[in-house]
């Protein structure tokens, strides 16, 4: 039997279609919408590039409501609740996964990359020279016929 597309199963991070590399830019939205804090990152920020980089994703689903806010918070595709939710397990450490347990898990999932894609800079053409404008008629002056 497969889940409804609405339910709620586990989270997943989701990966680029083309290249495989995560979606995820760290921006910790999720991470404050989460009303259990059950999502923990660690993304420091690059003192020259000044973007974060993500050293540490974990979501802990023995904590976690299921309540979908950490997708609806997340503005680059980067997360997803799916159908999956047959992860039973004997120890609760076993409920803590980690970027790579998560991408994996999100790799088969079917998502619309809403994402705004970069344009690449066209070379700018030189400007043509503008037209010379029309000379107004001076008073006076009979005009040609």
């Amino acid at each position: 039997w497969t889940m409804p597309e609405r339910s709620r199963g586990i989270v997943v991070l989701l990966s680029d279609k083309e290249t495989g590399a995560l979606n995820c830019t760290a921006c910790m939205l999720c991470m404050k919408a989460c009303p259990t804090g059950a999502i923990r990152i660690v993304a420091p920020r690059d003192e020259v590039t000044k973007k974060r980089d993500l050293q540490q994703f974990e979501i802990d689903f023995g904590i976690c409501c299921f309540c979908g806010l950490c997708d609806e918070a997340c503005n680059f595709s980067a997360l997803k609740m799916t159908g999956k939710y047959e992860y039973s397990t004997l120890h609760k450490e076993d409920l803590t996964w980690n970027v790579a347990k998560l991408q994996q898990a999100g790799r088969d999932v079917d998502y619309v990359d809403t994402r705004k894609k970069k344009v690449e800079a066209k070379p700018v053409a030189p400007a043509a020279a503008p037209a010379p404008a029309a000379q107004p008629e001076q008073k006076g002056e009979a005009p040609n016929a």
